[in-house]
């Protein structure tokens, strides 16, 4: 049987089955690195550049939480979202896949393992990225349709996008996490001219200073240590079509002077090189930062928010929205009904009120979280109250109030101070009441000073 034309990256700490590992993959895929520690897995992402990294789920013999895997799972996909991760564990929990898969895993491989479906399962990984990658010139920047919904904020923000999206016009997306900004990109790249070039998304905030140049403008070989080949970069990737840059608040000011540059000469210079390449961008940004504010705090360099800002659309909060929480609903029960292979087709009369009512604090993502945990764990063709397990904790009137302005801070704030209020300090009840684990409840009464 022909190899696969796929590069395997495997990140496991033990040596034995990484030796196991090296005589088994290399006879069924072109290419196969393996390292002992994710510590290197940053790097290895930027020059060795898998289709599909194999990643143990525990690196410390005395701790088997998994959560160091999910970590780096999370890593993996902000830095290169197209990159499949097959996740490789000794413990058998289905809390941990789920939250796995969740988190954008493909699939889900535990020890000691089966060699034809270990092979058979990366190879699908491949083929499924592979299909990605075909469509990658066409795909939105989030694979979610765009909801407009009939409020007057939603219908305006409709009227603009019909307006703008045919132009070459930056456009600057601002609206707390989770409420779909880069559904919207992907909605504005649609409609403009660029539709059929490629739609390049990048996570600015999660790149580190080392990586910030290297991965916006590309190098060239030896232009450091490890750089083994030329690199194109994202400016260069989206040249002819739509350059997203998400949570581009997060830059530090000492960066956006660089970014700056390339925005106005539409132009770029890989790491290592003095050739001057022009790329053909639009450009759409995105935040959920004040930037005005930043501006006045001289966080921000005003002459960037200008060019970035020629289009502002502010996405206001689902919990503003909520004639689109039931049709959005209905949507991620379709697209996990069939991932998971359920029968789940609908939702009950009062489950639909129950969504409505919510204050979702985390827009569509929690919505879409939601949705996805009570499909993988429904019995019936239609999800109730009980299938959401919706939290009790909604903001009520008064000086403690949610405010629609609170940034996801001041959010998160309130409502750990309002579970305390609620559980009388009980850290157990609120910890489950938020659904978050005791560790990280303290390490969040600590930062809020609680």
């Amino acid at each position: 049987m022909a190899k696969s034309k796929a590069k395997i990256l495997v990140v496991d700490d033990n040596s034995g089955i990484r030796a196991a590992l090296q005589l088994l993959l290399p006879m069924h895929f072109a290419q196969v690195e393996l390292i002992p520690s994710p510590k290197e897995l940053v790097t290895r992402l930027l020059e060795f550049r898998p289709d599909v990294v194999l990643l143990d789920m525990n690196f410390h013999t005395d701790i088997n939480t998994g959560n160091e895997g999910l970590f780096w799972l999370s890593e993996i996909k902000k830095r290169s979202p197209d990159i499949e991760v097959v996740l490789f564990t000794a413990y058998a929990d289905i809390q941990l896949a789920v939250e796995g898969m969740k988190r954008g895993a493909f699939d889900f491989l535990v020890k000691p393992w089966d060699n034809e479906k270990l092979i058979e399962v990366l190879k699908a990984a491949y083929a499924n990225r592979s299909k990605e990658a075909r469509d990658a010139s066409v795909q939105p920047a989030s694979s979610l349709k765009m909801l407009w919904g009939k409020g007057p904020q939603m219908s305006a923000i409709h009227r603009t996008v019909e307006k703008i999206s045919a132009t070459d016009a930056s456009v600057l997306i601002t609206g707390e996490n989770g409420t779909g900004k880069d559904v919207l990109a992907g909605e504005i790249h649609r409609r403009s001219d660029r539709s059929l070039k490629p739609l390049v998304c990048v996570d600015a905030g999660a790149l580190t200073e080392t990586l910030f140049e290297s991965e916006l403008f590309g190098h060239v070989k030896g232009a450091f240590t490890d750089a083994h080949a030329d690199h194109i970069g994202k400016f260069e990737q989206a040249d002819g079509g739509t350059l997203f840059l998400d949570e581009i608040g997060n830059i530090p000011p000492h960066l956006q002077a660089k970014l700056l540059r390339a925005i106005q000469n539409r132009a770029v210079t890989r790491v290592g090189d003095t050739k001057t390449i022009p790329v053909d961008i639009r450009l759409i940004c995105a935040t959920n930062k004040n930037l005005e504010q930043m501006v006045r705090d001289g966080e921000f360099r005003e002459d960037l928010y200008y060019r970035i800002n020629t289009m502002h659309l502010h996405l206001p909060a689902l919990r503003e929205r909520t004639d689109e929480v039931v049709p959005l609903a209905q949507m991620f029960i379709s697209k996990y009904a069939e991932k998971y292979r359920r029968l789940v087709s609908g939702l009950t009369p009062e489950a639909e009120d129950a969504l409505k009512n919510q204050y979702w604090s985390g827009n569509i993502r929690e919505l879409q979280n939601c949705i996805e945990k009570a499909v993988i764990m429904s019995d019936g063709e239609t999800l109730g109250i009980d299938d959401l397990q919706l939290s009790p904790i909604r903001p009520k009137g008064g000086a403690d109030a949610f405010s629609g302005t609170d940034s996801l801070e001041e959010t998160e704030e309130k409502a750990i101070r309002a579970a305390m209020a609620k559980f009388g300090g009980n850290l157990s009840m609120v910890a489950k009441s938020l659904e978050i684990s005791r560790p990280t409840l303290y390490a969040k009464l600590k930062k809020y000073n609680i």
